[in-house]
């Protein structure tokens, strides 16, 4: 799989990741087992980047990956975990002595010594623009304890404002069809400080699969039944904050458009699904280093790879996913993030 250097941190990754949330929490149970046949058919199928954060699973995520690391030492995989979201959300708990608290329990969970990434997980907007939190986490790279830092970010004026602080590596913010305002500035901003981007929630919980329905259910345990509006973090973590039959009703249009484009060359040789296109107009994307979809199981995770190997999609491609934004969710979710 094509590799991409993650921003400051000079590291080679996949420019298809995988993010572990759905192995820790919040999309309904997977076993240990079928979450470490996920990593193994990622690894197989040439991921090489894993993003995982210490609240997934309260650390079940990172404790399994730690069991996938130990079982495939030297075998070049990147780790990004993230860390703040064990306390409450004000910027007086971003400080050293919890940085350190929250890395040490991380890196147990991981079976490492150093973590090669750490990213603020969506932090109070505050904390972007206290000049002790990155000192902090200055002192941990000098220290060795972390390789690099990043952030995860909420809104385009958060990621911002991390790409102008000077040793942070990446920045992950939402980038999908139904979340386009990064690519106005944010983007360009990263590629031009050699800042990494990597896009999460990039197939909106779902729905740019085209699997779902208004009729459509979720497990009580599944985030996409109990925060569609925000009821537990930020509403646009769950279907990219879009109102959800808004959101299928776009997705079956999408769907289609991907039909069509399925039936000509060079994509009449490839099953080019909905969620394969998804991602490809991604990682197509100027600026976007790599992108991580999760899998709940091994075809899923074999499916979200092949997404790399999508031919160009081009300019009459990107024009109607471009109309499809306008048409849907330009007035709703532009403004917001």
């Amino acid at each position: 799989m094509q590799q991409r250097i993650l921003g400051r941190t000079g590291r080679p990754v996949s420019v298809i990741g995988l993010g572990t949330w759905q192995l820790g929490s919040d999309w309904g149970e997977v076993s240990e087992a079928d979450a470490l046949a996920v990593l193994d058919a990622s690894a197989e199928a040439g991921v090489t980047f894993f993003d995982t954060a210490d609240v997934y699973g309260d650390g079940r995520s990172e404790t399994i990956i730690g069991t996938f690391l130990a079982a495939n030492a030297g075998n070049g995989f990147t780790v990004a975990t993230k860390m703040g979201r064990r306390v409450d959300q004000v910027p007086e708990n971003y400080t050293l002595d919890n940085f350190r608290q929250w890395l040490d329990r991380s890196r147990s969970n991981l079976g490492v010594d150093v973590i090669d990434l750490v990213q603020l997980h969506c932090p109070p907007t505050p904390v972007y623009n206290d000049d002790s939190v990155f000192d902090a986490l200055d002192q941990l790279a000098d220290e060795g304890v972390i390789k690099n830092y990043g952030v995860s970010v909420e809104t385009t004026e958060q990621a911002l404002a991390a790409i102008a602080r000077p040793r942070v590596a990446s920045v992950q913010i939402i980038v999908n069809l139904f979340r386009q305002k990064p690519l106005d500035e944010v983007l360009p901003a990263a590629d031009a400080a050699g800042v990494g981007i990597i896009a999460r929630v990039p197939l909106a919980s779902g729905l740019l699969s085209g699997r779902y329905t208004a009729a459509t259910t979720f497990a009580p345990t599944d985030h996409r039944s109990y925060n569609r509006h925000g009821e537990a973090f930020d509403a646009g973590e769950t279907f990219s904050g879009v109102d959800y039959a808004v959101g299928v009703a776009a997705a079956q249009e999408f769907t289609e458009e991907v039909a069509e484009f399925s039936a000509e060359p060079p994509f009449d040789d490839i099953d080019l699904t909905p969620a394969k296109a998804a991602l490809a107009w991604i990682i197509q994307q100027p600026g976007v280093t790599t992108v991580i979809p999760g899998a709940r199981n091994v075809e899923q995770a074999r499916s979200n790879a092949a997404a790399a190997d999508v031919p160009e999609l081009g300019p009459l491609f990107e024009r109607g996913v471009r109309q499809l934004y306008d048409l849907y969710f330009r007035d709703a979710v532009h403004s917001r993030w």
